[in-house]
């Protein structure tokens, strides 16, 4: 069963590019650590400054280390300086595991 998290960001006013920069470059470094099945950032186009990131991995263990990285660490402090309210994230699992 693996895990998929929606995280919501919504930047300050004038913070837009920043914010999907920083998003932009956790891509890489989150999807080389053993549990990232997928990391993609999106954008709404009706509005700029709310960006979603879509992210699956294998499991919890794999997601709580992901917490724990100096790339996780670096984006927390820029999140810090740009968003205009906390980030929102949602844990799914498929609902057919949520049944059983």
């Amino acid at each position: 069963m693996t895990l998929v998290v929606i995280a919501e960001c919504l930047a300050a006013p004038g913070r837009e590019d920043r914010l999907r920069t920083a998003l932009e470059a956790m891509i890489e470094p989150s999807m080389e650590e053993p549990g990232c099945l997928a990391y993609l950032p999106y954008a709404d186009p009706n509005r700029p400054a709310r960006m979603v990131i879509v992210e699956e991995w294998t499991d919890a263990a794999a997601l709580a280390e992901h917490f724990t990285t100096a790339h996780f660490g670096h984006v927390r402090q820029v999140l810090d300086l740009v968003l205009a309210e906390p980030m929102t994230i949602r844990r799914l699992t498929e609902a057919a595991d949520v049944a059983s």
